[in-house]
């Protein structure tokens, strides 16, 4: 379900057509990816938070991690791995790196496809935001 919408239906339906995200897997709208396999891509951020920001995301369409069920588990360790691959490809490994999620718009997520940043290249201080 959407911020803000109880009904869920249409307004969802054309939610996954609209959103951005979505867009980005279909090849709609370029990206610069930095990995991608048959369920997820990681591209890096137009709007980066550090040296190296990379948004990780599920080629399927899910709003946020509190709409991810238990049908989920294996897309969401392959998120993770990837998350950790684009570290380590990226040279984040040894200074280490920062994999956030945000969930709802109180948490700032701002675009509702489910993602991850990896955040490196730069001390990250505790806590964030």
């Amino acid at each position: 379900m959407w911020p803000e919408d109880s009904a869920g239906g249409d307004y969802e339906l054309m939610a996954e057509q609209d959103c951005i995200f979505c867009k980005i897997v279909a090849g709609e709208i370029p990206a610069q990816l930095v990995y991608e396999d048959e369920r997820a891509v990681a591209f890096r951020d137009i709007n980066p938070q550090a040296p190296t920001h990379v948004l990780v995301i599920p080629r399927e369409h899910i709003a946020s991690l509190d709409e991810a069920n238990d049908a989920h588990e294996n897309l969401l360790g392959r998120l993770l791995l990837a998350a950790a691959r684009v570290a380590r490809e990226g040279g984040l490994a040894r200074s280490g790196y920062r994999t956030v999620i945000n969930n709802g718009a109180g948490a700032g997520q701002s675009v509702f496809h489910l993602h991850l940043h990896v955040l490196g290249g730069r001390p990250l201080k505790w806590p964030p935001g």
